[in-house]
């Protein structure tokens, strides 16, 4: 991901001179553009908020895990106009760079007094941000946030009134806050925050007050089993698939309860575990009848099958279309893509695996 608080040109002849080409289409949308050495603001919120359950390092993958991923990279334009509604793939100022084979690109190492110029990852990994649409003035959460690809993707994409970036374990949150010091300038200072609240709990104490709210949920991570052939590895992530469902549900719950009527959660994973995807949205969706899922089929997997592998609905039988929940005269294949899609790594197009789910809350 190229980062557009910095200078990029150098990368981007180097890109397209490896043969990189854009993952999305060029738009112009209203820009936020700074200059000199980042700091970002720090703020633990520990006061009158309980600290539960964290977020913790089962989420995401190590800092290791992106050396065995294919890359991708992305610029915003310098366009100053605010673009278009778009009835397919959401307009963003994220210009991502791919490439057909699996190439290495090096990390980029920290610089005193100097932003990075790009950040490494899955190129699956931008799809749930993409969900999001993120607009210029919008309040966002980012309720499981390290280690901060996400966020900075989110501002790259659009400059936010406020970007809240919850991480409570202590390590994963200060690693959360290096990579935002990495990537976003000091002037950003007033927009972007660090939350030390257990997610579970943020939901009560923020109710109604974000326009976005993104739940990277912590997932038993079946895109680390893809590169690892570590056993004890394996053996863990099994028992996570019996205990996460339950943190699962209940952090989409707190991100529900924290967004404001009219808003939107987007739920995602890396798991191909229908009982961490399908089956938590199915869940909480029972819950709150004021929270409607919204078809992504059409906007996201369709506008970018060609880079994409996304899958159908499993078909389990603990999985059947809740009849309440379902529309009326709407197919059993519609109303598996509203609860979302998945994205599932082929020869090709390695990407992923990546689930994503967005819910609107009802006005």
């Amino acid at each position: 991901m190229l980062n557009r608080f910095s200078v990029v040109t150098d990368i981007m002849q180097i890109l397209q001179s490896q043969g990189f080409s854009a993952l999305l289409p060029q738009t112009q949308v209203s820009q936020f553009m700074c200059n000199g050495a980042s700091t970002v603001s720090n703020s633990n919120n520990k006061e009158g908020k309980d600290n539960l359950l964290s977020c913790h390092h089962t989420s995401k993958g190590s800092p290791e895990d992106s050396d065995f991923q294919p890359y991708i990279t992305s610029h915003a334009l310098t366009q100053g106009s605010q673009s278009k509604p778009c009835l397919t793939l959401p307009h963003t100022s994220l210009q991502c760079y791919i490439h057909s084979s699996p190439l290495r690109f090096p990390s980029q190492a920290h610089r005193p007094g100097q932003l990075k110029q790009y950040y490494l990852l899955n190129a699956a990994s931008l799809l749930p941000v993409l969900a999001l649409q993120i607009r210029d003035g919008d309040k966002v959460l980012d309720l499981c946030s390290a280690p901060g690809g996400k966020a900075i993707a989110i501002m790259q994409s659009a400059t936010p009134e406020l970007l809240c970036c919850n991480e409570p374990d202590p390590h994963r949150r200060d690693w959360l806050s290096k990579t935002l010091a990495s990537f976003l300038p000091s002037s950003l200072n007033n927009r972007v925050v660090v939350s030390a609240q257990d997610g579970q709990a943020f939901g009560q104490s923020e109710a109604g007050f974000y326009d976005k709210v993104l739940v990277d949920a912590p997932c038993s991570n079946d895109r680390s089993w893809l590169y690892s052939s570590n056993s004890q590895q394996v053996a863990q992530r099994l028992k996570d698939r019996v205990r996460l469902p339950v943190l699962q549900a209940q952090l989409l719950r707190s991100a529900l309860s924290a967004v404001r009527p009219g808003g939107v959660v987007v739920y995602s994973t890396c798991t191909l575990s229908s009982f961490e995807n399908y089956a938590v949205v199915e869940t909480v969706l029972k819950d709150f009848p004021e929270a409607e899922p919204e078809d992504l089929w059409e906007e996201i997997a369709i506008s970018l099958k060609k880079y994409f592998e996304f899958s159908s609905y499993p078909g389990h039988s603990q999985l059947r279309p809740d009849p309440s929940l379902l529309p009326e005269s709407s197919a059993a294949s519609a109303y598996h893509h509203r609860l979302g899609i998945l994205v599932v790594p082929q020869p090709g197009k390695t990407w992923g695996p990546m689930f994503l789910s967005r819910i609107r809350r009802k006005e």
